[in-house]
């Protein structure tokens, strides 16, 4: 018994240290972008911000591969954890 419950233990905490939030790219702060998506890391979060200060919120996914640094690629392995909601 108690065997079993330090596996199932061990699952949940490896479970919830693999999974990613999504994130608003419209709203939230660079430290965040960065933390939740795969291949962004604090440089391309902040053009991120920069970009959506310039020119208004993101209205497509399609529309952050216009930020330097953020290819199709980058977009296509975060799109399940993208929102564009311009709260």
């Amino acid at each position: 018994m108690k065997n079993t419950m330090m596996l199932l233990v061990g699952v949940l905490c490896f479970s919830f240290s693999i999974v990613s939030f999504a994130v608003n790219v419209n709203t939230a702060m660079a430290k965040e972008i960065a933390k939740e998506l795969k291949g962004v890391g604090a440089a391309k979060a902040e053009a991120i911000v920069l970009y959506r200060q310039e020119h208004g919120a993101f209205k497509s996914l399609k529309e952050l591969t216009k930020v330097k640094g953020i290819g199709a690629s980058t977009v296509d392995k975060n799109r399940e954890n993208i929102e564009l909601d311009a709260n």
